[in-house]
């Protein structure tokens, strides 16, 4: 019997399917993509990927279940050990600064994305929260899928599409996936509903991450 995510993962088809075609992923595959919108999405990328890790802490705190609290915790110290270094050297490559950082707030609709996921921890449920952080997972391991037979001709996209197709990636995704399954298997109607629609807004703020970077958003009004 299919888990709950299948229906997420049906329900957000329309959000994803926005997400492969995006202009952003687009130029990044054909090598198109300027460096400095790229440049841009790092810098908001690192704002979220801080949050996310904590976030792993945070939900580990409130499960019972020995595996999935050790899964949530390695995430935080660096299960995408990968992800976090390809990370450190796209930051030295592009000659992005811990000034830099300092001197660039964080854009709206990543803001957003980080309230969202909190909110699910700290308004909602564990599995709710799970749930909010499961896009990221699995939206860029099926980009990176995607992507990974043409390549880019560009090397830092080529890295950064690589890190995304990574067994170890992969596996993590799967376990994600597995994790919020069992969730949702031991859910009553309105918690499975509460979880879907966790799924469908983080889904929502994904495709928005390219667009806030394609078009370098900020609280200007």
């Amino acid at each position: 019997m299919p888990g709950i995510t299948t229906e997420m993962r049906k329900v957000a088809d329309n959000l994803w399917t926005k997400s492969f075609n995006h202009p952003f992923i687009k130029k990044l595959a054909d090598g198109s993509l300027p460096m400095d919108t790229f440049r841009y999405y790092l810098k908001q990328d690192n704002y979220y990927l801080k949050n996310f890790g904590e976030l792993h802490y945070k939900i580990a705190n409130q499960v019972d279940d020995e595996q999935t609290k050790r899964f949530l915790i390695d995430g935080a110290q660096g299960l995408n050990e990968g992800e976090n270094e390809i990370r450190r050297e796209f930051f030295s490559k592009l000659e992005i600064t811990a000034n830099e950082m300092k001197d660039t707030p964080i854009a709206p609709n990543a803001y957003s994305y980080v309230s969202h996921m909190y909110h699910e921890l700290n308004e909602g449920t564990a599995a709710r929260a799970c749930t909010a952080l499961l896009p990221c997972y699995w939206l860029y391991n099926e980009i990176g899928k995607q992507l990974i037979a043409n390549g880019s001709p560009v090397d830092l996209y080529q890295q950064f599409i690589e890190t995304y197709d990574s067994p170890e990636f992969t596996d993590s995704t799967n376990k994600m996936i597995e994790i919020v399954d069992n969730f949702g298997a031991n859910a009553d109607v309105n918690e499975q509903q509460e979880m879907i629609t966790a799924f469908v807004r983080s889904s929502y703020y994904e495709l928005n991450f390219w667009e806030m970077a394609y078009s370098n958003e900020s609280w200007r009004a």
